[in-house]
């Protein structure tokens, strides 16, 4: 895990629209992806009874949907202390294992900085 407080501005982006996300929708998660031309998609926590995905499996669900080839990055804004293994997995199927997954607190300050790997 790599933490530092100087992040890129486009890294920093992905965060704050992820802890947008989670404030707009009033849900446990935000989080936001970005492909390999630039795009982000952004998502919240979905809680259907038929139905549930966390916001960084929605957000690359997003991706893939809209034509996604790759990851640049993933944020992901919770109360948790790291993405989960299922989060990691999905954003390596996408972006591969390398692909950099910021976990962030709900005020937007980064957690940790993992690897889908």
């Amino acid at each position: 895990m790599t933490l530092s407080t100087e992040l890129a501005p486009e890294d920093r982006k992905i965060i704050t629209l992820a802890r947008s996300a989670r404030a707009r929708n009033g849900v446990a998660e935000g989080a936001a992806v970005r492909d390999e031309t630039g795009r982000t998609y952004v998502a919240g926590t979905v809680e259907l009874d038929s139905l549930k995905l966390s916001a960084l499996r929605t957000a690359v669900a997003m991706a893939v949907a809209s034509g996604a080839k790759s990851l640049e990055a993933a944020a992901v804004v919770t109360e948790a202390a790291s993405a989960s293994a299922e989060d990691r997995a999905a954003v390596r199927d996408l972006g591969g294992p390398g692909t950099p997954v910021l976990v962030a607190g709900p005020s937007g300050e980064l957690r940790a900085s993992v690897t889908a790997g």
